[in-house]
């Protein structure tokens, strides 16, 4: 049987730059006989265009028959949020779609390639070697939590709740620690207890977990100062957990430590093999169409694919080899160009995807 994967192209360089992992993904299927089927999923604003909805229910149903979802950025020019195509596109596709398939579990891993590491805003000493894995609640928190407005003494008042119940926060604290025993073996609960009675259940809580795995180190660092500590000694890291809102800020925060957000895949889970896989950043109207976007950040999410729903590593490690061999032969896209290095090979979005197709089917 062929593992069906429901494809959402997303906004402006969403479909450039899921064209380039389809395009890595069928190089793997020929080279390994995986056999794949493709279902397209019309979302957001392809959504929005054909049926005035931007999360149609005929969508949620067709990617309920598929093994896995791969998703491209959602979103429009910031000068038409007030457009109603782009009107709260994350309130009513993102995070709808999280929450329907219980997509509580987000992975966010940070790598610094040896081979762009000129790229870093900081010294080289503080980033060789960085690998970090920040694990994100998705489907709760203040992001789902009540929201309102209401007239208090004459003036508007807008509110949003932070709200966690213990099994929300064990559920994703399991799965983190699952994830550490495979790596460092380190776990760091960022919350902000000082101050959020919510963050007090989160360090009861994971502090019960954590006596479940006797071989991760564990501690705790509030959210402010992890923030900081991310930019002064990021090497200190490898696990990160984390409340909804938070793991969104410091994920981002984390990728400038590589020096591009185009080189960051994610993946969201629930319980099972079934999983979302997506870039974790925007979809960029102004590189829209010319051929300049980096489309790493999507092709990295088909090892993710392999590892996670297929179940096959040698696959997903040949993949990620394949792009560390394509980098280190110089081969860039503008955003990865680095400052005084004639070595770089500038190529656009197709060229890109077709030097690592190439290199995974001859080279690796």
């Amino acid at each position: 049987m062929p593992y069906k994967l429901g494809i959402m192209q997303g906004d402006y360089i969403g479909p450039e730059i899921t064209a380039e992992a389809l395009k890595v993904l069928n190089a793997a299927s020929a080279k390994y006989g995986v056999p794949l089927e493709y279902e397209n999923l019309p979302a957001s604003g392809e959504a929005y265009d054909l049926y005035g909805e931007h999360l149609p229910k005929s969508t949620l149903k067709k990617a309920a028959e598929c093994d896995a979802l791969l998703k491209g950025p959602f979103g429009g020019p910031t000068d038409q949020l007030n457009h109603p195509k782009w009107m709260d596109v994350e309130k009513n596709a993102l995070l709808p779609l999280r929450k329907h398939f219980n997509f509580y579990a987000n992975f966010r891993e940070t790598k610094v390639y040896p081979s762009l590491i000129g790229l870093s805003p900081l010294k080289q000493q503080y980033i060789d070697g960085v690998n970090i894995l920040i694990v994100r609640e998705l489907v709760s928190g203040i992001y789902f939590g009540e929201k309102g407005e209401r007239t208090v003494n004459s003036e508007r008042e807008f509110y949003d709740v932070e709200s966690y119940r213990e099994s929300e926060i064990r559920r994703i604290a399991m799965k983190a620690f699952e994830a550490a025993e495979k790596r460092k073996g380190k776990i760091t609960l960022v919350a902000k207890s000082n101050v959020l009675k919510s963050s007090v259940l989160w360090r009861e809580v994971v502090g019960e977990v954590r006596f479940l795995f006797p071989g991760v180190a564990f501690d705790y660092m509030h959210v402010d100062n992890a923030a900081m500590q991310l930019m002064l000694n990021p090497k200190q890291f490898d696990v990160i957990l984390t409340s909804n809102m938070f793991g969104d800020i410091l994920s981002d925060e984390v990728s400038v430590l590589s020096g591009s957000i185009g080189l960051f895949p994610s993946v969201s889970i629930g319980d099972g093999p079934f999983a979302l896989y997506e870039p974790i950043h925007g979809s960029a109207p102004d590189l829209a169409g010319k051929n300049a976007a980096n489309p790493l950040s999507a092709i990295l999410c088909i090892p993710l694919l392999f590892r996670h729903t297929v179940g096959n590593e040698r696959i997903a490690l040949d993949i990620e080899k394949a792009i560390q061999i394509t980098l280190s032969q110089g081969y860039r896209t503008r955003d990865l160009a680095i400052p005084d290095d004639d070595r770089g090979k500038i190529l656009g979005t197709r060229e890109m995807g077709d030097k690592i197709a190439e290199v995974l089917m001859n080279y690796v």
